[in-house]
């Protein structure tokens, strides 16, 4: 079975302290769908267009298990908690098995 992910890449975070509220009950809800966090804005080395924008991935035993986390109402929560005029490009891919 093909592995899902979660790819969250944030061009511009003003002001990280309102991130806590999500991120905090983000990290419940994915831990609660069986999620785990590979990478979360460490250090980039950007070739070709050159963005270095935060990325954070993390990694589902399934697709269908990346999608209904998403879903649940945890990390509906965690939405909700997003502050006013956040902006990230959110992608939920499949990996190859």
């Amino acid at each position: 079975m093909a592995k899902g992910y979660w790819v969250s890449v944030y061009p511009a975070i003003s002001d990280p302290e309102t991130l806590t509220a999500y991120g905090d009950l983000a990290r419940r809800a994915v831990q609660a769908g069986g999620g785990r966090t590979l990478s979360r804005g460490g250090r980039v080395v950007a070739h070709e267009a050159g963005i270095t924008h935060r990325v954070v991935l993390v990694e589902f035993d399934s697709f269908e298990q990346a999608v209904a986390t998403y879903e649940s109402e945890a990390y509906q929560k965690a939405l909700a908690a997003l502050p006013d005029g956040f902006e990230r490009d959110f992608r939920i891919i499949e990996g190859i098995d």
